[in-house]
């Protein structure tokens, strides 16, 4: 445990704790509940919200294994196939009105475990939360292929005119149903305001009509995958195709390994509504070229190039020196969409190199921190105010309208007051113009307390700028 915890540590990344499902359970529901849970040990990880490629057990694992320099970074790659053979995703213009783009691909010949398969499913479910912003950015399906043909035909209907079998139900809904079956489903609910309102709803069918999903609420029964299914067709709708094309790139780069052919992925033709054709996932390599010196100025070390090269290469960006040893060449492989800048390549040699062993050194230059003057007068009364006998009380910078204006006798278009647009109560519906009502609220709310009641507050208040 402890050289797990020191091996995170050192890939940048946090063993939060170890635990159980038994000791989970317990802590949250107490011991009665918790009877029967399993105590296999869990790992609980902090990935760092940049990493998609550690959202599931095969990426930690290939990022670990590549670090301890154990395994080569494996190649990804794409398979066209044959004119005429492939899988083709047709989006019509009808979906520009809500969710204009997609991009597809396919798992051949993939061999799920029930592990596997869980990985798979929780992936989709981490990747939804975060990139794809709860579904709002993008949303993943994920299909066997085997019960469906292509083309496919990714469309905008009325919502009375879409009716399927929705996922794990026994009948068929309309799309109106549908929203109405998941208002009060735990999970569910939380996606169904992103296409409630619109008139159209998103939905992809294949060559036969089948649907295959109505995004980004649910799937089609028909497609679901099971521990069976051989052949996954993978497909991202969504608002933004940049996150789109990420979100793609990552499933397809995890789960490869475990096709027949290791790291292969079938492509997919995907044709726009004015006719052009784009195939997906992108899969794209880039390379980007940086100073060692840089590196080494950056993080305060003086490591060779070849070092350093190594260092990179051992954080997943496969790396060598060339030009005479004055230049690092780094390749970006399509699983590290967070690289975005030489910036980030820097930070990763300092992960590799490791924080602890940067040397400690005093700054350059140095500076004298110093109080606002304001700041300083505030500070100074305060102390003498409170020797005089007084109590400082410190109360809301929101109140309600009342406040500050009928209770104080004034109206409230005078106080020129700042509101606020969508206050959560009506006690904080402005900001204060004055400090007095919240020293008379402090005083009503202890008329207890034996008297003198003497207080004081010194605070900003906001009003607004002619």
């Amino acid at each position: 445990d402890e050289e797990f915890d020191e091996l995170c540590f050192e890939f940048g990344l946090e063993l939060d704790e170890i635990t159980s499902e038994k000791d989970i359970i317990s802590k949250e529901k107490g011991e009665e509940k918790a009877k029967g849970a399993s105590d296999v040990v869990l790992y609980k990880i902090d990935v760092p919200a940049n990493r998609y490629d550690l959202l599931c057990l095969e990426g930690l694992v290939r990022g670990l294994q590549v670090f301890k320099e154990r395994i080569n970074l494996p190649r990804y790659e794409k398979i066209i196939p044959a004119e005429g053979e492939g899988q083709r995703l047709i989006i019509t213009e009808q979906t520009a009105q809500i969710r204009p783009h997609a991009v597809a691909a396919v798992l051949r010949n993939i061999t799920f475990t029930k592990d596997r398969y869980d990985s798979f499913i929780d992936l989709q479910e981490k990747l939804h939360q975060n990139i794809c912003r709860k579904r709002a950015l993008v949303a993943i399906g994920t299909h066997d292929l085997d019960t469906i043909s292509s083309p496919f035909t990714f469309t905008a209907k009325a919502p009375s005119e879409i009716k399927f079998k929705p996922l794990n139900q026994s009948k068929e809904y309309t799309a109106s149903q549908i929203m109405d079956l998941y208002r009060t489903d735990s999970h569910l609910r939380h996606y169904l305001h992103l296409i409630e309102n619109k008139p159209r709803y998103p939905v992809i069918y294949d060559s036969n009509g089948v649907v295959l999903s109505m995004p980004p609420i649910i799937n089609g029964d028909h497609t679901k995958i099971s521990l069976n299914t051989r052949n996954v067709f993978i497909e991202c709708t969504g608002t933004d195709i940049t996150k789109a094309k990420i979100v793609l790139d990552i499933i397809v780069t995890m789960f490869s390994e475990y096709c027949e052919k290791p790291f292969t992925v079938e492509a997919v033709e995907v044709v726009y509504p004015n006719g052009k054709t784009h195939i997906y996932p992108e899969l794209a390599y880039r390379t980007e070229k940086v100073k060692p010196e840089h590196i080494n100025k950056k993080i305060g070390i003086s490591e060779t190039p070849s070092s350093l090269a190594k260092l990179l290469t051992r954080m997943c960006l496969k790396s060598h020196v060339t030009g005479n040893g004055n230049q690092i060449e780094i390749e970006i492989p399509p699983t590290r969409a967070d690289i975005i800048h030489a910036c980030d390549i820097v930070e990763d040699a300092a992960i590799a190199y490791g924080y602890n062993n940067i040397q400690m050194v005093i700054p350059k230059t140095y500076t004298i921190a110093n109080q606002l003057p304001l700041n300083k007068l505030a500070e100074l009364l305060r102390l003498d105010l409170a020797a005089a006998g007084f109590t400082e009380a410190l109360t809301f910078a929101l109140c309600s309208q009342e406040d500050i204006a009928d209770k104080l006798g004034m109206d409230i278009s005078a106080t020129n007051a700042v509101r606020i647009a969508n206050p959560k109560t009506a006690e904080f519906q402005v900001a204060r113009t004055t400090l007095l009502p919240g020293l008379l609220k402090t005083i009503a709310a202890n008329r207890k307390m034996p008297l003198p009641l003497k207080l004081f507050e010194i605070s900003d208040i906001v009003v607004k700028d002619p």
